[in-house]
């Protein structure tokens, strides 16, 4: 009886038509390149964040390194194009070059989803999520992307970042630094 239902889904046309199209591929995903760092940058704002800050900002502007993955972010009331203008001229054409090209879809609030979520979860019950931005993309930084293999700091800056914890606790990348076994470092 399974495969006469079957069967006749097959054949009924309204059936082809409105079924579940779970079954076609997914479109295949075009790798954006850039030929050195800092070269080309994506920019994307997420949607609004609730509840809004302390300072009333509810948005967050992202842009991010196609080369090394850095990312820089900063939150608005309301983003517009004099507010993003400034932000690219002191944040990115200032500390890092002229970019050569930057990829924007034009939409007004999109969706990062990563930075969402590390935001997210800064700002599920706190106004001042504003205020844990830098620290959000400071984790960003310093965990390992898979499609580079390399913490982005380490691929702008060309070393690692010594982690606060690691200044009170001995870990094995210090300790291998310094040349110091755990007695001297003790």
């Amino acid at each position: 009886m399974e495969g006469d239902c079957i069967n006749y889904a097959k054949r009924c046309h309204k059936c082809q038509i409105h079924g579940d199209k779970i079954h076609v591929p997914p479109l295949p995903l075009h790798v954006m390149t850039s030929p050195w760092p800092f070269s080309m940058w994506g920019m994307d704002v997420i949607r609004p964040i609730s509840p809004k800050a302390l300072n009333r900002h509810r948005f967050i502007f992202v842009i991010i390194d196609y080369f090394t993955k850095w990312v820089e972010a900063t939150s608005y009331a309301s983003v517009t194009k004099s507010a993003v203008s400034r932000f690219l001229k002191k944040e990115i054409i200032c500390r890092y070059r002229m970019p050569e090209r930057i990829i924007s879809d034009n939409a007004l609030n999109l969706n990062n989803s990563m930075i969402a979520e590390i935001v997210g979860k800064m700002a599920e019950t706190y106004k001042d999520w504003h205020e844990k931005l830098p620290f959000a993309l400071y984790v960003y930084q310093t965990s390992i992307r898979t499609s580079t293999g390399a913490t982005t700091i380490s691929l702008v800056y060309g070393m690692e970042a010594i982690l606060p914890i690691e200044i009170e606790i001995p870990s094995l990348r210090v300790l291998s630094k310094l040349k110091l076994d755990e007695t001297e470092w003790i």
